[in-house]
């Protein structure tokens, strides 16, 4: 028996594909979005969740398009015949201001604002969980002046968020690591090198000492807490 029904946005790799492949551990079916150009992939992901006896299907958008945006909630509506899951996943380029805020910004807003009009149609609450960054408390690099504004933006998106849809037993979250093993740090850690001529891989040796553990993340450290926010455990968690 199916826990209910999850949409991860940017799912095709990285942290996306594993969150996907958690939740359906978990007990979820799982709807995939992610861009055209990733297509092949994210239908790859879909056949591992599909091996895990949980539905899945794929659904191509660009979710700075508003059209888009809808057009994919009503496909996972008809569907599942509901949501009950939203979980974004941003793992984009940091070198182009108006991509960067339009996806990692804009494509929140308005993932928050169709998951959140399902959700209260339901009547049954749900679970809305973003993607923020310890760039979103903490500016970390000269380097990446749009992306930490993208992301304190998604901070304030998610306590608004869950003010306005709290009272329909919606929570809002949204996890926020530090530097995570995925294509994005092998991108940033290239990045680095080519503008201040570091040696390969000086990045992302130096992100190992940004936190106490010393070492950076890995997927499945993310997937576990939004295992964790997309449970009933969490039902008094919201805004954070």
């Amino acid at each position: 028996m199916s826990k209910g029904t999850v949409l991860v946005t940017g799912a095709a790799r990285g942290l996306g594909k594993e969150i996907a492949l958690r939740l359906a551990d978990d007990g979820f079916d799982v709807a995939v979005n992610d861009i055209a150009s990733n297509r092949d992939i994210l239908l790859k992901v879909v056949e591992e969740i599909k091996a895990k006896n949980r539905a899945s299907s794929a659904h191509v958008a660009d979710v700075s398009d508003e059209g888009q945006v809808k057009g994919v909630f009503d496909e996972v509506v008809k569907t599942y015949g509901g949501l009950d899951v939203w979980v974004n996943i941003s793992e984009m380029s940091v070198d182009d201001w108006d991509r960067t805020m339009a996806v990692n910004c804009r494509g929140v807003f308005l993932c928050y604002k169709y998951a959140g009009l399902q959700m209260i149609q339901q009547g049954r609450g749900g679970r809305i969980i973003g993607a923020c960054s310890t760039s979103g408390k903490r500016a970390s690099s000269p380097f990446m002046a749009a992306y930490a504004a993208s992301k304190f933006a998604v901070r304030g998106l998610t306590q608004a968020a869950a003010l306005e849809f709290g009272v329909h037993g919606i929570t809002v979250n949204a996890y926020a690591p530090g530097p995570v093993q995925t294509d994005l740090l092998d991108y940033l850690d290239a990045s680095n090198a080519e503008a201040t001529g570091n040696a390969p891989g000086s990045f992302t040796q130096a992100a190992t000492k940004w936190g106490p553990l010393g070492r950076v993340g890995v997927p499945a450290d993310v997937a576990n807490l939004v295992s964790f926010i997309a449970s009933k455990e969490s039902a008094f968690i919201t805004g954070v």
